[in-house]
């Protein structure tokens, strides 16, 4: 793709990616969840969640299943504003359809969309950390960019390498008991590259295997797991929202004898 290619991103993760890059200046458009850099926050976004999200974990997690049961979509695309913004590149996921545009409702519009059907679109897909690095790499060849991806992604390389230099040596006993929550009520733990991360950071997480997809957990496995280090991270909220839903997790059976 030449210099002049206009990107939309429907993913928060691809639009970092993007800015990571270099390439902000070429990203014409955004999902309504993407925040960061500061600078996207001008740039229109042309997908809506058709879920409130103002509501509790377990009334979010109640909507999902009621409208996926449905067959309905969790998400709406701005047809008429991605149309104008004629995009040559699209920049999506087919890991998870809840938490992002499905990939066939974005393939259906480009192709029913006389104006779009010129448009590439490429779909992320990561279940490890090197699945990222290769979408940065995906990204940058896709762009233009592939010297600017390598070089990023070596950068990132001696980043990990440096924290695995240092906790490589852990006995297991040296090594805490972690429990990452991606969704409070139910209780899901994190999988995919996060277990991965953990890892690599000194501690294990033996209730989830890395490389696969994120499962719901019982409470009182989490508590005979007696997690020494509980990481809170609900996908989709921001600090402020998860230490709010967090208020929730001292109040069940067993809390209180946590490690």
């Amino acid at each position: 793709m030449n210099a002049s290619s206009r990107i939309v991103s429907l993913l928060s993760s691809a639009t970092e990616m993007l800015f990571a890059l270099e390439l902000g200046d070429r990203v014409v458009g955004i999902s309504h969840e993407c925040d960061f850099p500061a600078a996207v926050q001008s740039l229109p976004r042309v997908t809506r969640s058709r879920i409130d999200a103002r509501q509790t974990s377990a009334a979010i997690d109640a909507q999902v299943r009621t409208q996926s049961a449905a067959g309905d979509a969790l998400y709406t695309i701005n047809t008429d504003l991605l149309r104008a913004l004629r995009p040559e590149l699209i920049v999506t996921q087919s890991q998870c359809d809840v938490c992002a545009v499905k990939l066939q409702d974005v393939l259906d519009l480009v192709r029913s969309e006389p104006m779009l059907r010129d448009t590439r679109v490429i779909a992320l897909n990561p279940a490890s950390l090197d699945d990222v690095f290769a979408d940065l790499q995906q990204l940058g060849a896709a762009t233009g960019r592939a010297d600017a991806a390598t070089a990023l992604v070596a950068s990132l390389r001696r980043r990990v390498a440096a924290v695995r230099d240092k906790t490589a040596a852990l006995a297991p006993a040296e090594r805490p008991r972690v429990a990452c929550v991606e969704w409070i009520e139910p209780l899901m733990l994190a999988g995919n590259w996060t277990p991965q991360l953990i890892d690599w950071a000194g501690g294990r997480c033996e209730l989830v295997r890395g490389g696969r997809h994120s499962e719901y957990h019982a409470w009182p496995t989490l508590v005979a797991f007696d997690p020494e280090v509980i990481v809170i991270a609900p996908c989709g909220f921001d600090l402020a929202r998860t230490m709010c839903e967090a208020r929730s997790l001292p109040l069940r059976p067993g809390w209180a004898e946590l490690s």
